[in-house]
C-alpha cells in the first residue's frame, strides 16, 4: 500500500475481497476539483456483478480522503463515506451506462457545496427521472448501507459505503410518512440487494407491501422531522382600523397531501415536524392545548388530535384557501406547483 494513496488503496482492497482480480472500468477526473475542475470525485469504478442478478456495481472515490490526511477529525476520513450504486443490466449490456457517473458527480457537488452528507436511511427527491435518457418512473433516491461493503478503517479514518437506490415518487412518499429503512426492508423480497432497475414500476402496486407500510406508519409514526418545500411562505396577520385579517400559511400543491400524512405520522411519534423554505420555517408540535406562536425567524403551531385531523383532511393537491374551526387566526393557502425540466421549462402543473 502506497502511503500517499492510503485511502484509495483501502477502497481497492475491500473491492478485491468481492471481485478478486476483476479489473473494473474506471472513470477518472481529467481536471482536479481543487484545480478548478467541475467534478468533485477523483474517480468512479464500475464492477461487473453476476449475483443475485446481473448488474453494474458503481463505487466512488473522493468523498473520503484518498491521499494524505488533511482534516483534523482523525476518526473519519473526509466526509466518512463513499457512495455505491447497483444498476441492473438491460439489453445484454457489455459496457456500463454513463448516466450514473453524472448522477454520482451531481450528488458530490451537492455534498461539497453544502457540507450536507448522506447517511443510512436518508432519501432525496430528484425532481425528475434519475436517468434523463429514459422514461423511467424512478424520480427519487434512497440511501442504505451497501450490504457487501462493511465500514472500513483506513489510515485516514473510518469510511462506510452508502448505496443509492432508485425509487418512485409514491415510494418516496411512503418513506416520508414512515421511514426509509422500514420501507426498503419491505421491498427486499422484490429488489435483490437493492439493485436499481430503470424499467420497473412502483412496488406499492403489491397489496402486501402497501399493507405492511400502512401498518408500520400507523404503529411507529414518521421519522421525517424536517421537510423542505420551496413554496412555504408566511404572511403575518394585519390590523386595519375596524378589521383584522388572519395570518396566511402558504404551501405548494405538490407536497400538500404528503405534508398532511407526515404531520399525522409525527403526531403518532410524538415529535415535531419542521417545514422549511428559504422564506419561512414552520414547526408543527403536538399537545392538548392549541397555540400559534410567531417569532422573528419561525412560526410554531401546537395542535391537538382534532386540529391535526381537520388540517390533514384539507391538505390536498388542489389550489384553494381554507381555515380551520379550531385555528381561526390563520388561513391556509395551497398554491399551484409548476414542475420544470432541467432547462427550466414548465412540463406539468399540480393544483
Amino acid at each position: 500500500m502506497s502511503e500517499n494513496n492510503a485511502g484509495w488503496d483501502a477502497i481497492d482492497q475491500v473491492m478485491e475481497k468481492i471481485y478478486g482480480e476483476q479489473e473494473p472500468k474506471h472513470f477518472g477526473t481529467l481536471i482536479s476539483y481543487q484545480l478548478g475542475g467541475n467534478d468533485p470525485l477523483e474517480g468512479i469504478s464500475v464492477y461487473d456483478a453476476k449475483e443475485p442478478v446481473e448488474h453494474w456495481h458503481y463505487v466512488t472515490y473522493g468523498f473520503s480522503e484518498l491521499f494524505e490526511k488533511e482534516l483534523e477529525d482523525m476518526e473519519y476520513s473526509g466526509y466518512g463515506f463513499e457512495l455505491t450504486f447497483r444498476l441492473e443490466k438491460e439489453n445484454n449490456e457489455i459496457e456500463p451506462p454513463n448516466w450514473p457517473l453524472n448522477l454520482l458527480q451531481n450528488l458530490a457537488r451537492y455534498v461539497f457545496n453544502s457540507g450536507n452528507v448522506f447517511r443510512n436511511g436518508d432519501y432525496m427527491d430528484a425532481n425528475g427521472p434519475i436517468s434523463l435518457e429514459s422514461d423511467t418512473e424512478l424520480t427519487a433516491l434512497a440511501f442504505i448501507h451497501d450490504s457487501e461493503l462493511p465500514e472500513i478503517e483506513t489510515p485516514n479514518g473510518k469510511v462506510e459505503f452508502i448505496q443509492l437506490v432508485g425509487i418512485t415518487a409514491d415510494e418516496l412518499e411512503a418513506m416520508q410518512i414512515w421511514n426509509t429503512l422500514g420501507v426498503l426492508h419491505v421491498f427486499e423480497e422484490y429488489m435483490p440487494m437493492y439493485t436499481t432497475k430503470l424499467s420497473r414500476e412502483s412496488l406499492l402496486h403489491h397489496s402486501k407491501i402497501g399493507e405492511a407500510i400502512q401498518k408500520g406508519s400507523e404503529k411507529e409514526g414518521s421519522n421525517t422531522g424536517f421537510l423542505f418545500n420551496d413554496q412555504v411562505t408566511w404572511t403575518p396577520a394585519k390590523k386595519f382600523l375596524f378589521k383584522r385579517t388572519p395570518a396566511v400559511l402558504t404551501i405548494g400543491a405538490k407536497q400538500a397531501k404528503t405534508i398532511g400524512k407526515i404531520i399525522r405520522g409525527r403526531m403518532v411519534k410524538g415529535e415535531p415536524l419542521r417545514l422549511v423554505s428559504n422564506e419561512a420555517t414552520v414547526i408543527f408540535m403536538f399537545e392538548d392545548e392549541l397555540q400559534v406562536t410567531e417569532n422573528e425567524d419561525q412560526i410554531e403551531f401546537t395542535l391537538n388530535e382534532n386540529a391535526v385531523e381537520q388540517l390533514v383532511a384539507q391538505l390536498e393537491p388542489i389550489e384553494k384557501t381554507f381555515s380551520l374551526p379550531s385555528i381561526e387566526s390563520v388561513a391556509f393557502k395551497i398554491v399551484k406547483t409548476e414542475l420544470k425540466d432541467s432547462d427550466g421549462n414548465v412540463v406539468d402543473t399540480i393544483g
